[in-house]
């Protein structure tokens, strides 16, 4: 049984990412990563934060390099697991295109897997202070740990004839500690070679709180370095990650509680908004209700996506139903979002009762922008971090979505521009002035939540250390609630507010002045009415 799986939400839509295995009786969260024709030296594996006793478990069931034997003294083909502050920052990004990360001892990296194709066997040199780490040859047997019965320390290849190696035919080494003196020991583990391809696997424990972290692991083909020289190879790997509470990383296992309680909130938001819209009926737009189902959008999205984590930490595999159902809300709460921070700025209902020129083009570029950033996050989550395109949609998904939220700014400095020209001009100065300064605040409001949610979040998810990097989460859901409460109360349908306090005798003659004014750089004049003294129009 195949699953499509990818960390995050780990699945829900088709894609060429990776995939959950069941193995026998026992479901474990497995990424399965197969490239053919790759041409990249580095290509990033993935990242994940452990516990003690968590577990990272790697099978490398196909690579083909694609090129003849050398005679390379220091293997150029391989993995390497570092260990980082942070899961978005990676260890070896500012090192020279021509320099080889296998050839040097690198404080960035603590383990090094080079394999040599000519002896046939996998290297593994430790560096740095986290020696400890414990690295066996084969996968962790699961089979034993579900009856309760004690687990082999580890699996042992078997140990290969001194003929020389066929190519078709399965030819391993034995896996070994070896080391020439001290502390320090160089394990050895057997490569096995099949039908032109090498293989073999290994399994990390950590084991004491001193070795948990944030832990990156790559994998590295320097016979690539060279530009216009690459070497086409094929690679068909297996990773899963475990911690002891499940099959999360440490970032992502207080997620589920922190969904469903930001979930709770946001439908109580809404309810409570559907009570005021319902007790000021006579007060209440069309916007209302947009803002209203904007807040069960997000509360049903939120509660999707809770559950997938749910499932994905103690199932090992989200329900693929329930992740297409957070796809979905997950894109019309986008939509509705920038639709409705779009409207509020125009003035749409408060000011005005219909969009001019600009502000049509303006929901012509971000509605579409959000359709293509909704795109790129489903994308980003089906595939895996090693996939060719992950990357490419990743910085998609960014630039766009700091379009969107650069373009909903202009419809809010339309309307203060409006209402700047109109309260010198229309006779009602103190109303429009009211109406200035609420849409003045409503701008800062917009910046605020942009800056925080796009910046200054991802700075402090930067700082924190990797238990911690859910509080990102909770930062940017707190954020976005609290932008739905305080718009909620700018723009309440009540009495009180600055666009319903109107003498009801001059309401309809100024609703039709701002109907007829272009909002912004006033680019044609419409035919207006004149008033009972004799006003001229704008």
């Amino acid at each position: 049984m195949a699953v499509r799986e990818r960390r995050g939400l780990r699945g829900g839509s088709p894609g060429e990412g990776g995939q959950l295995l069941l193995l026998g009786s026992c479901s474990g969260r497995i990424h399965q990563l197969a490239l053919t024709g790759e041409k990249r030296a580095d290509i990033q594996l993935n990242s994940f934060g452990f516990y003690t006793n968590g577990s990272l478990e790697v099978n490398l069931s196909l690579l083909r390099l694609g090129l003849q034997e050398t005679e390379e003294k220091t293997p150029l083909v391989g993995f390497s697991l570092s260990r980082v502050r942070s899961g978005t920052i990676r260890s070896y990004s500012a090192r020279d295109s021509q320099d080889c990360p296998l050839q040097k001892n690198s404080s960035n990296f603590l383990v090094l897997f080079l394999i040599n194709t000519k002896d046939l066997q996998v290297q593994v040199r430790k560096y740095g202070e986290q020696k400890k780490l414990l690295i066996s040859p084969g996968l962790l047997p699961e089979a034993p740990s579900k009856l309760g019965l004690p687990k082999p320390e580890s699996t042992v290849i078997p140990k290969a004839d001194s003929g020389a190696a066929k190519p078709n035919k399965v030819t391993p080494k034995p896996a070994v500690s070896e080391g020439p003196s001290g502390e320090d020991k160089e394990l050895v583990l057997g490569l096995s070679h099949q039908n032109n391809s090498y293989n073999f696997s290994f399994h990390v424990v950590i084991g004491s709180q001193a070795e948990e972290g944030q832990y990156n692991l790559n994998f590295h083909n320097c016979y690539n370095m060279v530009p216009g020289q690459e070497h086409p190879f094929d690679i068909t790997v297996m990773i899963r990650e475990k911690n002891p509470e499940g099959f999360l990383s440490a970032a992502e296992i207080p997620l589920f509680k922190l969904y469903m309680v930001m979930s709770a909130c946001f439908l109580a938001a809404g309810i409570f908004w559907v009570t005021v819209l319902c007790r000021n009926t006579y007060n209440v737009f069309k916007i209302h209700w947009l803002m209203a189902a904007l807040a069960f959008t997000k509360s049903i999205s939120l509660l999707f996506h809770s559950i997938n984590y749910y499932f994905i930490n103690s199932q090992g595999h989200p329900i693929e139903g329930l992740a297409v159902m957070h796809y979905i809300t997950h894109l019309l709460k986008g939509a509705l979002l920038f639709i409705t921070i779009a409207l509020i700025g125009s003035g749409w209902a408060f000011v005005k009762y219909v969009l001019s020129d600009k502000e049509k083009k303006i929901f012509g570029i971000v509605i579409p922008l959000q359709v293509l950033a909704n795109v790129a996050y489903i994308v980003i989550e089906s595939r895996e971090e090693g996939s060719s395109d992950y990357g490419l949609w990743k910085e998609i998904l960014f630039l766009v979505d700091l379009i969107c939220c650069g373009a909903i700014l202009f419809p809010v400095v339309w309307s203060i521009r409006h209402l700047q020209e109109a309260s010198g001009t229309d006779g009602k100065v103190a109303v429009n002035l009211a109406k200035l300064k609420l849409f003045r605040h409503y701008y800062v409001m917009v910046i605020c939540y942009v800056y925080f949610t796009r910046i200054i979040a991802i700075l402090l998810r930067v700082a924190v250390p990797f238990q911690w990097q859910w509080l990102y989460q909770l930062l940017v859901e707190g954020s976005t609630l609290a932008f739905f409460v305080l718009t909620g109360y700018k723009f309440q349908p009540t009495g009180d507010n600055p666009y319903l306090q109107l003498p009801q005798e001059d309401e309809e003659d100024v609703q039709m002045e701002q109907v007829m004014t272009d909002s912004g750089f006033r680019e044609g004049l419409s035919k207006v009415n004149k008033t009972a003294g004799g006003r001229e129009p704008l």
